[in-house]
């Protein structure tokens, strides 16, 4: 992976912040395990192409949440410090590999 700016956030995750992002990547991980076992079981393609979808839309949506998370905390606070600029071009470098 890239080198990024920084190597941690500017202001620490609360311990509530940093629990809700495990427990939704928890829910992902039982969902992923559920799909495994719908193949093991000879389920119907669709039905897996659908837990399929369901996951990764939660995937976004975890993906959302951390980027709200930056965008109020480490790019706020580089603008503050006039480091703005490559600290936008990094995230919407990442961005960029989001939405593929």
């Amino acid at each position: 992976m890239d080198k990024f700016l920084q190597d941690h956030p500017s202001k620490p995750r609360t311990q509530d912040e940093q629990q809700k992002v495990v427990n939704r990547l928890k829910r992902i991980e039982g969902q992923v395990r559920g799909i495994q076992k719908m193949v093991e079981d000879e389920r119907y393609c669709m039905d897996i192409l659908v837990q399929i979808s369901a996951i990764q839309s939660a995937l976004k949506n975890v993906g959302f949440s951390v980027t709200e998370r930056h965008l109020n905390h480490c790019v706020s606070d580089a603008i503050k410090q006039g480091n703005g600029q490559e600290t936008i071009e990094e995230l919407m470098n990442v961005m960029k590999q989001f939405s593929k």
